[in-house]
């Protein structure tokens, strides 16, 4: 049996395995569903910020018909469903507004992924040898962190336009020898 004491492992895999994934708005096309596929969650942290996705995409969300009372002011001015703070008080104290924890600020992480996402850009058009070479200047320069400074950013640039102006051939030689001067293979 699957409860008697001490199983707590399961043996078989489950029954009924669903064949698509769940679309909340796929029979209903109300205005609640639209509204709630384009609500735009902030001002909680990633935990919180996840349930309540969650809660939306799989139609387990209620929302607020009135406003309910902030824990902070007293005031009737929470709009949000599942919130203890309103905004104004979540953002001043710098907590979330669910679970009332502190919570980095969205502004620093939102400067942070910019510049990431603006490098793995710049980056996954490159070729290979062209993007390790970046790679490797931009670990010399800021030790390991692979932030896209706007003096980066030129340093690259520059980088790219003296690669694509050296054109390295097949037949390219690779000795030292000077070009014009016979060595000593050529005469056997």
């Amino acid at each position: 049996m699957s409860t008697s004491k001490g199983n707590t492992t399961r043996k078989r895999p489950q029954k009924h395995q669903n064949r698509t994934a769940f679309k909340n708005d796929l029979h209903d096309t109300s205005h609640k569903t639209k509204f709630l596929n384009s609500l735009e969650i902030s001002g909680v942290c990633k935990r919180c910020k996840d349930i309540l996705e969650w809660k939306i995409k799989y139609k387990k969300y209620k929302p607020l018909t009135a406003p309910r009372k902030c824990v902070g002011c007293e005031q009737k001015t929470v709009k949000h469903a599942y919130h203890m703070l309103c905004s104004k008080c979540a953002s001043e104290k710098h907590i979330c507004a669910k679970c009332c924890k502190p919570v980095e600020s969205q502004e620093t992480e939102t400067v942070e992924q910019i510049p990431n996402n603006d490098l793995k850009v710049m980056l996954k058009d490159l070729p290979e040898r062209k993007r390790r070479t970046i790679l490797r200047t931009i670990s010399k320069q800021e030790d390991g962190k692979q932030t896209l400074t706007p003096e980066l950013k030129a340093q690259i640039e520059d980088m790219l336009l003296k690669m694509d102006n050296i054109e390295l051939d097949d037949d390219f030689n690779f000795t030292d020898e000077e070009p014009g001067s016979e060595s000593e293979t050529e005469d056997i």
